[in-house]
């Protein structure tokens, strides 16, 4: 960032681009950058665009089975507040997404790809100096989260649920945030590569909120 195939899947993802609903918005949850994202003529994306609007689709589920945790599990109250935001943010970009493949002409899911594929939040923590395959042969390799990290999460109460949630969070922001820099630098979609931005920004103003918190936890 397995709790669920989607999150195993969500591993994948990051690897091959990894995910953190986005979150979107300044601070956490804001989605502002949402209202108007419309999708454009197929002929104006890019392969690029696909992939990146599959692997974070998949990202985002895995940010979001994160996040349904926390209600149970969590001691502190912005922890809830903001595993909320995350889904709140990231459902709707999720559909949104879903609905720009579906006007491309595109599989919603990437291509060797489903719900028993390995997670994408084993991607959160890879090295994605390379461009995001558009195809599924290099995605076999993704270090960052992985199912005994969920495992553990699961597992987990109180302080101590908190602590593991905003470290395997940030490391899912950073992968989601590394998947958007190549949307920005490689994609073709305007609406895609808004997404995009919103995505930076928010989440590297969020994983700022979550260290803060990590602080105070001690």
């Amino acid at each position: 960032m397995k709790i669920a195939p989607r999150l195993a899947l969500a591993g994948v993802v990051l690897a091959a681009g990894g995910l953190l609903t986005a979150c979107t918005g300044s601070g956490m949850g804001d989605m502002s950058g949402m209202s108007g994202m419309s999708s454009t003529p197929a002929a104006a994306h890019n392969a690029q665009d696909v992939t990146f609007a599959q692997m974070m689709i998949v990202h985002h589920q895995g940010a979001i089975e994160m996040a349904d945790l926390a209600p149970s599990r969590a001691a502190s109250t912005q922890v809830k507040d903001l595993a909320e935001k995350i889904k709140a943010a990231q459902q709707p970009e999720i559909e949104q997404m879903k609905s720009w493949l579906k006007s491309w002409g595109e599989p919603v899911t990437m291509p060797g790809m489903s719900s028993s594929s390995p997670t994408p939040d084993d991607m959160s923590g890879m090295d994605m100096s390379t461009p995001m395959p558009t195809d599924s042969s290099s995605m076999g390799s993704m270090p960052g989260m992985t199912a005994q990290n969920m495992d553990s999460l699961k597992a987990a109460t109180g302080t101590a649920f908190d602590k593991q949630f905003l470290t395997l969070m940030i490391q899912h922001h950073e992968g989601a945030i590394t998947m958007a820099k190549q949307e920005q630098s490689g994609g073709k979609d305007g609406a895609a590569m808004k997404l995009a931005d919103n995505i930076v920004n928010s989440q590297t103003a969020e994983i700022a909120d979550m260290k803060a918190m990590l602080t105070t936890l001690g």
